[in-house]
């Protein structure tokens, strides 16, 4: 899509403990980004998303930079906010090592929790998301770091397209990953297997074959996250209908879990892209 440079305008506040509004257009984004027609692709709606949400970055933030396709959009709207001089003095804390790498090619100034542990806003991305702005991440292998620094956040801005809405998480029938240590990891997963019934089913997540190309004599080595864990992934076959903190608690108290890919109560805003616009939810 085109680039453009221009002076951002913040979404308007909450009214209520969650409320909804929808944008048709914007004074902030060109048309093209703003008026969805039904020949949008799923990567055009998520640059709508994470291009709302930049509107609510400001100068002298200290920022969480999430993982991932939807968030990838919106360093690549920062880096080029701060090249035209809209914002200045930003400062980000990545959430993953390929994070890392894209904030330093595009220039923005990258610092660590150590040295700002409050931070003011976070944006990222997440493959599910309930109607009470509960989620799940870390399809993409980052939900650890992603959790850490969300959760030191002032306000996180979930970016993403109408495809990632859910009834309840795990409703998607795609992974709902915990991150395990590697030592053991077969008896972590069956402990963790343990607390659910057989309408779910626990995988270790392995690396993808280089190239797209499977060896029949191929051994699958098992994925590893940046902190050198690996990944056990949960399979619903509608969702999970207990009652997410306990079952987080329950997940948390199995020694060799880390954490888990369910981000309960951390989204202060959502934005949402689809073809009927943009709709922002917030939530007190």
């Amino acid at each position: 899509m085109e680039s453009f440079c221009t002076q951002s305008l913040p979404i308007a506040a909450a009214s209520s403990p969650l409320s909804t509004l929808i944008f048709q257009s914007s004074a902030a984004a060109p048309a093209a980004l703003t008026s969805p027609t039904a020949s949008m692709s799923q990567d055009d709606l998520k640059q709508m998303a994470a291009y709302k949400a930049v509107e609510l970055v400001e100068s002298n933030m200290v920022l969480g930079l999430g993982t991932g396709s939807t968030a990838y959009h919106a360093l690549e709207r920062i880096g080029e906010l701060l090249r035209c001089g809209k914002l200045t003095n930003i400062i980000g804390i990545p959430t993953s090592k390929k994070t890392e790498a894209h904030a330093l090619s595009l220039g923005i100034p990258l610092t660590s929790l150590a040295l700002n542990p409050i931070i003011d806003l976070s944006i990222d991305g997440a493959d599910e998301v309930d109607p009470h702005l509960n989620l799940v991440k870390g399809r993409g292998g980052s939900l650890l770091r992603e959790k850490m620094i969300e959760g030191a956040s002032k306000k996180f801005v979930v970016i993403v397209d109408d495809s990632k809405l859910v009834d309840r998480i795990g409703a998607s029938k795609l992974a709902v990953p915990i991150e395990v240590i590697p030592f053991g990891w077969e008896y972590t997963l069956n402990r963790v297997k343990s607390l659910f019934d057989d309408s779910c089913t626990a995988k270790l997540r392995t690396k993808p074959p280089k190239n797209g190309i499977v060896e029949e004599t191929a051994e699958f080595l098992p994925f590893e996250t940046d902190n050198s864990n690996f990944i056990v992934d949960l399979y619903f076959e509608e969702g999970i209908y207990r009652d997410l903190n306990h079952l987080s608690d329950e997940l948390l108290r199995i020694t060799g879990v880390v954490e888990h890919g369910m981000f309960l109560g951390l989204a202060t805003s959502l934005v949402v892209a689809g073809k009927n616009g943009i709709t922002v939810k917030h939530k007190e």
